[in-house]
C-alpha cells in the first residue's frame, strides 16, 4: 500500500514537472521559429497542459485499465469546471468575453455531446476516435481563423498564457528542444507510475478503477490547469483562467479521448456510461448558463460549483 501511494505521488510530481517543461520549451521554440503567440496558445499551450491527461489515458488503455482511461478524462473535465473554476471564482469574479463565449461555449457543448455519444457506444474504437480528433482540429482551425480576423481578447489571453511560462529570450533551440523531450519523457514515465499505483490502490481499497480515475487520477492530471488558473486570477487575468478551463475541456474530450481511442480501443465501464458522463453533461450546461448570466462567474456561483463538487466526490466515495 505504501509503495502504491509513493508511485501515485511520484507520478503526479513527474506529470506536473513534465507538463511545465513541455509548455515552456514549446512556447520558447515557437517564438524562436516565428510562430504567432495566438497559434502557439491554441496548439502548443493547450496541448501541453493536457499532456498529463493524454499520457495517463493512453497508458491506462494499453494496460487494460479502461476505468482509469475514461474516468481520467471525464473526471478531469468535471474537476476543471467545478473545482478549479470554483476556486478561481472565489478568489475574484471572472468576467466573460461575449464574442469568445459564443464560439468556445458552443465548441465545449459540442465536444461534450460528441464524447457522450462515443461513451454510449460502449466501446470507443478507431472511427469514433478519429471523429473526436477531427473535431478538435476543426475547432483549432475555427478559433484561429476567427481570432486572426477579429483580433479580440482571445489573442491577448493566449499571449498571457505564454507569458505565464517564460523562458529567457536568448535560450537556444538545443536547450528548448531538450526541455521539450525532457517534458515528454517525464509526462510519459509519470503517467506509468500514476496508473500502476492507482490500479493497486483501487484493488486494495475495494473501489473500482473508475472511481480512482474520476478522483485521484483526474485531480492529479488537472494540476497544470489548477496552477495556471490560480496564477491567472492573482495576476488579474480572469479571462485566462476561464479560457484555460474551456480549452482544456475541449482538448480532453476530443483530443485525449480521440487520440487514445485511435491508439487502442477503450471499453467504457458501465458505471461511467450510466452516471458520470451525464454528470459531466449536466455540469457543462450549468456552467454555460452561469457564464451567460451577466457575462461573469460571480463568487456565489463559484461557491455553488465547489458545493456541487464536494457532493459529487462524496457520492463517488459511497457508491
Amino acid at each position: 500500500m505504501t509503495n502504491s501511494i509513493l508511485l501515485v505521488a511520484g507520478g503526479l510530481v513527474l506529470l506536473a514537472l513534465g507538463g511545465e517543461l513541455l509548455v515552456r520549451g514549446a512556447v520558447g521554440m515557437a517564438a524562436r521559429i516565428g510562430i504567432s503567440p495566438l497559434l502557439a496558445g491554441l496548439t502548443i499551450v493547450g496541448f501541453g497542459t493536457s499532456m498529463p491527461e493524454l499520457a495517463t489515458s493512453v497508458q491506462a488503455a494499453l494496460e487494460g485499465a479502461p476505468g482509469i482511461a475514461v474516468g481520467n478524462v471525464v473526471g478531469s473535465n468535471i474537476a476543471n469546471m467545478l473545482l478549479i473554476l470554483g476556486v478561481a471564482g472565489l478568489v475574484a469574479p471572472i468576467a466573460v468575453n461575449p464574442a469568445s463565449f459564443k464560439r468556445d461555449a458552443l465548441a465545449m457543448g459540442g465536444a461534450t455531446l460528441l464524447a457522450t455519444g462515443a461513451v454510449m457506444l460502449g466501446v470507443i474504437g478507431l472511427v469514433p476516435g478519429l471523429v473526436l480528433a477531427a473535431a478538435l482540429a476543426g475547432y483549432i482551425w475555427w478559433a484561429y481563423k476567427s481570432e486572426s480576423a477579429a483580433h479580440d481578447d482571445e489573442a491577448r489571453r493566449h499571449e498571457a498564457e505564454a507569458e505565464d511560462r517564460p523562458v529567457p529570450p536568448d535560450t537556444g533551440p538545443v536547450v528548448l528542444g531538450g526541455m521539450i523531450l525532457a517534458g515528454l519523457a517525464a509526462a510519459i514515465f509519470g503517467a506509468r507510475l500514476l496508473v500502476d499505483g492507482a490500479v493497486v490502490l483501487a484493488a486494495a481499497a475495494g473501489v473500482s478503477q473508475s472511481v480512482i480515475g474520476l478522483t485521484v487520477v483526474a485531480i492529479g492530471t488537472s494540476l497544470p490547469e489548477l496552477i495556471a488558473c490560480v496564477v491567472a486570477v492573482f495576476r488579474k487575468h480572469g479571462d485566462v483562467a476561464l479560457g484555460n478551463v474551456v480549452g482544456s475541456n475541449i482538448y480532453n474530450l476530443c483530443g485525449i479521448l480521440g487520440v487514445t481511442a485511435t491508439i487502442h480501443p477503450i471499453a467504457v465501464p458501465a458505471e461511467i456510461a450510466r452516471i458520470d458522463i451525464w454528470v459531466l453533461a449536466g455540469v457543462t450546461m450549468l456552467l454555460i448558463v452561469q457564464l451567460r448570466s451577466g457575462w461573469k462567474l460571480s463568487r456565489l456561483e463559484a461557491a455553488l460549483l465547489l458545493v456541487l463538487y464536494a457532493a459529487y466526490t462524496t457520492f463517488l466515495a459511497v457508491r
